[in-house]
């Protein structure tokens, strides 16, 4: 753990007590803060006053002396409505940070690259640091993937930190300018956090604050916000890497038929058949492996090492994670795949799909998946979404609706037949049944393996 020293003798809130929050509220009190710790579940509560931390109700306290709010990203602090305590602090002109600002106020010496994007954030940011450690540099990696910032070691400056951000992150981190910065891509996602389709797009810029010719500004083209945030960038004198799995990037990284081009230096040199990745499947994988290598490029990493690093990648749980193969049929658990547009990139790269979809649905739901309805052979609905989805495919695709994850992997399983591909890739956040995406992700897993073992009995 990182010991947050910046803050020592001085009172600091922390609000929401998660696994970021958590190690947030540790980090500080061992460094020398007056930690004011706080989340409205009492099960929260009842876990950080057990770890010696002083739990202070925030609605109510003095917040006289403080110096700093460090709010949970998973809390609102401004749309659709600011929780009361952000609105006391901001009201009382305390500073409202994320632990992410901590570590780059305590770090300070450290390279950062951190990734943002609607979809492919976790797989391009595991995928950096493995080519980074593949390199043999000193490199962590944490975020938004799942690992809090203030876990990681503390690295001097031959150390990178790869960073997953996401919108509310970069919302709540002030201070910190990226080495390497990558934008993947962008659609309507989380807008009522953000008042709006603008203020998602700005919060998405953020990645890309404070840097100048120095530092590196990874974009993808693939979408016209992206491809129009790369212009204006390249316009305000930032160093512009292009990267695209559809067109050609000049002076970038793109992706030619299924090769992977590297034009970082006017060369247009094929490094990689993209074709031979196993576990990158899709044209949506082939932009986040042309972000990687690009990113790991303007790391000093040469072509050959940052090719051997994607080659010898060995994938990312939940996202288009190849579980089993029974009776040859696939089990695939996307789960990760929390919206439409995530689905569509799966649901693209198999035919004969018996999916599992449904969950808390995101706004539009699953209409903008039509043209992918002719590879789903059937499909079962879980979940709130259910209803909705089964108005949507109605006299389109058959479906069941199976109510729960474990009633649709059975019946799922029941009518496979060899060269189906049975998906999880459910549209859908997963808060009505499950915790977050990975614990539903973990219970499909343990799903299929039951199943495996009962076809070896």
């Amino acid at each position: 753990m990182i010991e947050i020293t910046s803050f020592r003798q001085q009172r600091v809130a922390v609000m929401g007590l998660a696994r970021s929050g958590l190690t947030a509220a540790e980090a500080l009190k061992r460094g020398g803060a007056d930690v004011l710790a706080w989340d409205d579940s009492a099960e929260k509560r009842a876990e950080a006053s057990a770890r010696g931390l002083p739990v202070v109700d925030l609605s109510s306290a003095d917040l006289d002396k403080v110096a700093a709010l460090v709010l949970s990203p998973g809390i609102p602090s401004t749309f659709p409505k600011p929780h009361p305590v952000a609105a006391r602090a901001r009201a009382a002109g305390i500073e409202i940070i994320c632990d992410i600002e901590l570590l780059a106020r305590s770090q300070r010496e450290a390279r950062y690259a951190g990734i943002t994007g609607t979809n492919g954030k976790s797989t391009t940011t595991a995928l950096l640091g493995h080519i980074l450690d593949t390199a043999g540099l000193t490199v962590q990696v944490g975020g938004n993937i799942g690992l809090p910032v203030l876990s990681l070691a503390p690295l001097g400056g031959d150390g990178i930190y790869v960073l997953e951000m996401s919108s509310y992150q970069l919302e709540l981190t002030k201070t910190l300018v990226f080495d390497v910065a990558l934008l993947l891509n962008i659609t309507p996602d989380h807008l009522d956090r953000h008042g709006g389709m603008d203020g998602y797009i700005a919060a998405k810029e953020r990645i890309f604050a404070g840097q100048s010719g120095r530092q590196a500004a990874v974009v993808g083209l693939d979408d016209e916000i992206c491809k129009g945030i790369a212009g204006k960038l390249g316009a305000g004198g930032h160093r512009v890497v292009p990267i695209s799995a559809e067109h050609i990037a000049a002076g970038g990284v793109y992706v030619a038929g299924t090769n992977l081009i590297d034009d970082t230096d006017g060369r247009q040199a094929a490094v990689l058949d993209l074709a031979t990745l196993p576990r990158l499947p899709g044209r949506h994988n082939w932009q986040n492996a042309a972000a990687a290598f690009a990113a790991a490029r303007c790391l000093g990493v040469t072509a050959d090492v940052a090719t051997r690093g994607i080659k010898s990648f060995p994938g990312l749980a939940h996202r288009q994670e190849l579980i089993a193969t029974i009776d040859g049929v696939r089990y695939v658990n996307d789960s990760k795949a929390t919206n439409a547009d995530a689905t569509e990139k799966a649901l693209a790269c198999y035919e004969r799909i018996l999916w599992i979809a449904g969950g808390v649905a995101k706004e539009g739901g699953i209409t903008s998946l039509a043209a992918c309805f002719p590879r789903i052979r059937h499909a079962f609905l879980i979940g709130e979404a259910a209803p909705a989805f089964a108005a949507t495919l109605n006299g389109k695709v058959p479906f069941t609706r199976a109510g729960d994850l474990a009633t649709a992997v059975r019946a799922a399983r029941e009518m496979a037949k060899r060269g189906d591909t049975v998906l999880l890739s459910p549209a859908c956040a997963s808060f009505d049944q499950f915790r977050d995406f990975e614990a539903r992700g973990d219970a499909f897993r343990r799903l299929v393996e039951e199943m495996k073992d009962e076809a070896r009995a």
